[in-house]
């Protein structure tokens, strides 16, 4: 089975509403697991998981940078903040070739749990609307 057969088959077996979104690219919507568009890429042998969480705001940037980095250090079970240009991720790569489904699911799960868990400490640096 190729590594792509093996995510896409994982997606199945978890029960994830996904589309693909390109070769070796998917998205997942699953609202019970509050998880809202991440993307899985496939990369030559890694596989990579992200989903925007924010803009980088214009104010206390500093502030929502040592608090993502405190984040980081103490409370993500899997992957981590990072920044993409104007926005904040999260991010977390596996292995293809070692990966399986319990350590694929523990990964979407652990982001699903930090979006959940870190709003009310994130939302504090979103820009009122």
């Amino acid at each position: 089975m190729t590594s792509r057969e093996k995510i896409e088959s994982y997606l199945v077996k978890s029960s994830l509403t996904f589309q693909e979104s390109g070769k070796g690219a998917w998205v997942v919507r699953d609202p019970h697991k509050g998880i809202e568009n991440l993307v899985i890429m496939l990369v030559d042998s890694l596989v990579v998981m992200r989903v925007r969480v924010m803009s980088v705001p214009a104010a206390k940037k500093e502030a929502l940078f040592e608090e993502m980095l405190r984040l980081n250090a103490t409370d993500m079970v899997h992957g981590a903040y990072a920044l993409d240009g104007p926005d904040v991720i999260i991010i977390d790569t596996l292995e293809a070739d070692g990966m399986d489904i319990e350590e694929f699911e523990a990964s979407m799960d652990a982001i699903g749990l930090a979006l959940a868990q870190h709003y009310r400490i994130l939302s504090k640096y979103r820009p009122q609307h």
